[in-house]
């Protein structure tokens, strides 16, 4: 097994290098595009060298920016359970439940990203809501029993954060900062964070767990529960538009109060699943999305709002604005700064700052943050973070063009598909607020507060003293 370290980012321009502790180090020269520029990575190796109809695996490549999601190395241990993380252990299951004793079959439900349906719509040129239909039912003529769409885990998410950035603001002293906020929706931003940056980085990190991480807790507890189905009968699989999440789903490796399985059991990539969906030649008909709640079915697609994200941003921004200041926030007035993924928000009054919000997307911008959060120079109170430029539309497993870069007409037409889908505030959802009485009995519970909540390790060492230079 291979492990890799990433050696040195003190200029976007530079060469990128990574150190295989088992074979030479692979190097590529700059590239056009240095924020992604890549560098071959062995292929894992498959069972009796062959390739199945729906089992090719792509070519395996890392990006800078998915160096974000490594601390000086992927351990072996990890390098195993990720190549793992792919079409044929989806098969695997979907086979085992045609050839196995009823007894041992496992109820398989996936869930999908809002930021994936795009990418979907764009390939097979449906609307949104039409694409979500087509996967759907491309799903479950496979054998899939269950499709889910996470926005709902994005609802618990948002909220949970606007709580706590309230909660911080509020707490926040000199002597003891409690801001800037930053987010942790990001797999590959906060696998970052722990293992790379540590103090006085992680503390600032959103407690709130990501939308994944509470789908997996909403399918493998409450779901399974209302199915009379123990949490090892479900097998879930996310689809998602970059390949970090399946990083974030070894994160869950440690039993919760909650559930003794890991919440996702495979992450494929909205590419892997195009791929298989034009692989194969099953015509099956269209299907609504199912829900948790029994017979009910989405009708059609929502999300929040942010241009190619979450927004998380927009929504704990008004949020705030009215539990701190009693100030309505219509329409947000975005400024660019350094570039156009480094974007900044304020809210004002008589001349005052009252709150001061940025996003940051992909690695530079990710570098100046960190950069003046450690010299004390940061003027932000709250700053959404991702790892990839341009947000999640842009993740490396959905917007890649053959040649390995982003695909810059797929990603415009995503953008504009994105920004026609309703947006539903998630205050305003029905389902989230009975979900907190029914499934953890009040907001403020403690069943809440270990469902919805996570907490972060730095890695034992400050990055001053690894081979990173700022």
């Amino acid at each position: 097994m291979y492990r890799y370290a990433f050696f040195n980012s003190e200029s976007q321009s530079s060469s990128i290098c990574f150190l295989c502790l088992f074979q030479e180090c692979s190097k590529k020269t700059k590239t056009d595009d240095p924020e992604n520029a890549s560098v071959d990575a062995p292929r894992p190796a498959q069972e009796n060298g062959e390739k199945g109809e729906f089992h090719k695996l792509a070519d395996a490549k890392i990006f800078l920016s998915d160096c974000l999601a490594c601390d000086s190395c992927v351990t072996a241990e990890e390098g195993v359970q990720v190549s793992q993380q792919n079409a044929k252990d989806f098969f695997r299951v979907l086979n085992l439940n045609k050839k196995c004793d009823a007894s041992q079959h496992k109820v398989l439900a996936v869930s999908v990203c809002p930021q994936s349906l795009p990418y979907f719509a764009a390939k097979f040129s449906l609307s949104v809501t039409d694409a979500s239909r087509r996967l759907c039912g491309f799903l479950k003529s496979l054998g899939v029993h269950y499709v889910f769409d996470m926005t709902i885990a994005a609802d618990f998410s948002i909220l949970e954060s606007q709580k706590e950035f309230v909660r911080r603001y509020r707490q926040h002293r000199e002597e003891e900062p409690r801001l800037p906020m930053l987010t942790s929706a990001c797999p590959g931003w906060v696998r970052y964070a722990e293992r790379v940056l540590g103090h006085p980085i992680t503390p600032h990190l959103c407690t709130a767990k990501s939308p994944q991480q509470i789908m997996g807790s909403l399918v493998k507890d409450y779901f399974a529960r209302r199915q009379n189905l123990s949490p090892d009968k479900v097998f879930h699989v996310i689809v998602a538009p970059c390949y970090d999440k399946k990083l974030e789903a070894l994160r869950e490796d440690v039993p919760t109060p909650l559930q003794s399985s890991r919440g996702a059991d495979c992450v494929l990539t909205s590419g892997e699943i195009v791929q298989l969906m034009e692989q194969s030649d099953l015509s099956p008909d269209d299907a609504l999305v199912d829900t948790l709640f029994g017979d009910v079915k989405e009708e059609e697609v929502r999300r929040h709002e942010g241009a190619s994200s979450d927004g998380y941003l927009a929504h704990i921004f008004r949020h705030a604005a009215k539990e701190l200041f009693n100030e309505d926030v219509g329409e947000l007035t975005y400024r660019s700064l350094r570039n156009k993924d480094f974007q900044e928000v304020t809210l004002e009054r008589d001349g005052e700052v009252l709150l001061r919000f940025a996003a940051a997307y992909g690695f530079r911008n990710i570098q100046n943050v960190v950069l003046k959060l450690k010299r004390g120079k940061f003027p932000y109170h709250f700053v959404e973070v991702l790892a990839c430029a341009g947000g999640c539309l842009s993740g490396r497993g959905q917007a890649q063009a053959e040649d390995g870069r982003a695909d810059r007409a797929l990603l415009r037409q995503m953008e504009g598909i994105y920004a026609a889908i309703p947006v539903r505030p998630p205050e305003t959802s029905a389902h989230v607020q009975e979900l907190y009485q029914e499934w953890l009995g009040g907001a403020d519970s403690p069943r809440a507060q270990a469902a919805l909540h996570t907490a972060y390790q730095g890695p034992g060492q400050s990055a001053s003293s690894r081979d990173i230079k700022w």
